[in-house]
């Protein structure tokens, strides 16, 4: 493949530029784009379940973008071997209202431009089913295969280009080709979101909950001085915490990528509480929301397929939907990039392949973007007859059968539960 020479163009590199690494709604997408729009069927009554149903469909409907070298889509989600895959992407497009926010990154040069900062593969395994966010570092070094632009223009292979120019070659389609060829995967669902649409989803479902640690965040790029503790976080202020990287104890774009997982977690349970699920006014605003502020691809356009997709995640317990960085080493030929770590790489796919539960490993501390929550001891009840779950499937001997044991992920590959609960490792000391 021939290597490219000439390199992607992002003017002035500004923090806050970095500060778009991670798009604050992983969970959030397919929750909303799918699980949201299948709550409203389930959670509101038939009138409304139909009208919102079909409002949101026509409006995806007419926004849409075909995926180049991705597998047709079969009328049952069911019928795709090997589980689901969805790509989020977000970009980080000036768009007027927000472009005040961004600094330098809109109004120099590349003002105009798109780069995919932010990329996150969903799976959905097969029966039983279980949920993976994968998510690639903009920073990540990798081929980037042959696209058609949107104007039929065709682009050349590249043995070596970062990951989060692969928006310019061709769009969506470009982005989830690369992370197809990548993973090994078919994927044929993808959605874009802009960072200044966060703004919008977030604000819907009332924002999103986080835990400052370290004796709180200052960043002067994205204008935060928050004091440590719980703070919930809408409108710019989830822009403010999704962007940061000065304000985080290590200061990195890795840093950066465990502390949005922080929010990506509280983000998974606030979904699925109660809070949420039970209010169908919130629910219909959430997904008219999404819809108004994402671009999905031709195959998400389809309700009944949206409606499968939410209800083969609609039960998947908390800490069976994992959040993991992809993992990765150092470029030799640039300290500030990072290349793929192959053989961790393939751990990580043949485990979601055989449908494995995982366990992530990675000590948190360690990467200098969150901190972990030590749970509280508790005085163990005094031992009783157990009960035997009557829905439980009976093992060789009538009694239930265990739950199967995740399997450890190496310690390569950073990540989280949406049972998991972290705070940020801010940059202040527990004083100042």
């Amino acid at each position: 493949m021939a290597q490219t020479t000439k390199p992607a163009k992002r003017g002035r590199r500004t923090v806050a530029r970095h500060g778009e690494l991670r798009s604050p709604h992983p969970f959030s997408l397919i929750m909303k784009i799918i699980g949201v729009i299948v709550a409203v069927v389930l959670v509101s009554g038939l009138g409304v379940a139909s009208y919102a149903l079909y409002d949101l469909t026509s409006s995806v409907a007419s926004n849409t973008v075909a995926l180049e070298g991705q597998d047709p889509v079969p009328p049952d989600i069911g019928a795709i071997e090997g589980g689901v895959n969805v790509l989020l992407v977000g970009t980080d497009e000036c768009e007027p209202e927000y472009a005040g926010y961004f600094g330098d990154r809109c109004t120099g040069a590349d003002a105009g431009g798109q780069l995919n900062d932010v990329n996150m593969l969903v799976h959905i395994s097969d029966n039983p089913r279980r949920v993976t966010v994968i998510s690639f570092p903009r920073d990540l070094m990798i081929p980037i295969p042959e696209c058609t632009g949107e104007d039929g223009s065709t682009s050349s292979a590249m043995s070596k280009q970062q990951i989060n120019t692969a928006w310019s070659y061709g769009g969506l389609s470009c982005v989830t080709k690369t992370i197809s060829e990548l993973s090994g995967m078919n994927i044929p669902f993808a959605a874009k979101v802009s960072f200044g649409n966060v703004i919008n989803i977030t604000d819907a479902i009332g924002g999103v909950d986080v835990c400052i640690g370290n004796g709180g965040i200052r960043d002067r790029y994205t204008g935060i001085d928050w004091p440590a503790g719980n703070r919930n976080v809408q409108g710019i202020e989830a822009l403010q915490f999704l962007r940061t990287r000065h304000g985080l104890q290590n200061g990195s774009d890795l840093a950066r990528i465990s502390n949005q997982q922080q929010y990506m977690s509280s983000l998974a349970r606030k979904l699925t509480s109660e809070e949420v699920l039970s209010n169908p006014a919130t629910l219909y605003k959430l997904a008219t929301t999404a819809v108004d502020n994402i671009t999905p691809s031709e195959s998400l356009a389809n309700p009944t397929t949206l409606v499968q997709i939410a209800l083969a995640v609609k039960d998947v317990p908390l800490d069976e939907i994992v959040f993991v960085q992809y993992p990765v080493a150092g470029d030799p030929d640039d300290i500030n990039r990072v290349v793929p770590d192959w053989n961790s790489a393939d751990t990580l796919w043949q485990l979601l392949e055989e449908n494995k539960p995982i366990a992530v490993t990675a000590d948190p501390n360690r990467g200098g973007g969150v901190i972990a929550v030590e749970e509280p001891e508790t005085t163990p009840e005094p031992s009783a007859t157990a009960t035997p779950d009557p829905a439980a499937t009976p093992g060789p001997s009538g009694t239930p059968a265990p739950s199967e044991t995740a399997v450890a992920l190496p310690d390569t590959i950073p990540g989280t539960s949406g049972a998991d609960q972290t705070c940020s490792a801010g940059n202040l000391s527990a004083g100042g």
